[in-house]
């Protein structure tokens, strides 16, 4: 039996976009940057249909970005609680300030706001990167005996990682439960 042909989707109106990118920011966290380009997926995907018209498509680009602008307005979409948030949350994850910065990018956040919201601090990318070594299981933290080269290896897994080769030593000279003291101090202070 013949499948019924696929309906197209409706018109990215301007209502149906606001509603699009309310339902977006109901499950995540979005920057304005990112909101566009779910808003820009959905009238690409309009347009790629069978009722897609490139003036509408056009008009609707324009009202994503006028969606995104009211939104931004009203505090609803906001780089910079966005940029602090998600760089707390990486920061207590393990990564390292480079990482953080390099992630928000990504994320489309501005260079200037992303300097603002990772914290440099020695303390903070120490305690860090304790936090990469544990959870790779690196250094003390390794169950079995190491082979002869394994020191390089886990210093280059922390370089991969955006620590400076300062700190990646450091982390991993601390003993397992020196390690441990700093990462509790340090999720305490978050």
């Amino acid at each position: 039996m013949a499948r019924p042909p696929k309906k197209p989707p409706p018109y990215p109106t301007d209502s149906l976009l606001h509603e699009a990118a309310l339902s977006h920011l109901a499950r995540y966290a979005a920057t304005r940057a990112g909101l566009l380009r779910v808003l820009d997926r959905k009238v690409m995907r309009w347009a790629a249909s069978e009722a897609g018209d490139p003036d509408q498509a056009a008009t609707a680009r324009a009202a994503a970005r006028q969606v995104v602008e009211r939104l931004t307005a009203s505090g609803a979409v906001s780089d910079k609680a966005f940029a602090e948030a998600r760089s707390r949350s990486l920061s207590r994850a393990g990564k390292s300030a480079r990482a953080i910065g390099a992630h928000l990018s990504s994320r489309g956040v501005g260079a200037e706001l992303a300097r603002q919201s990772v914290v440099v601090d020695a303390d903070r990318e120490l305690a860090a990167a304790c936090i990469h070594v544990r959870r790779k299981r690196l250094g003390d933290f390794r169950a079995a005996e190491t082979a002869p080269d394994q020191h390089r290896r886990d210093l280059a897994s922390l370089a991969r990682a955006g620590f400076s080769h300062g700190v990646a030593k450091q982390a991993l000279h601390l003993t397992r439960d020196e390690a441990e003291a700093l990462i509790t101090q340090f999720r305490d202070a978050l």
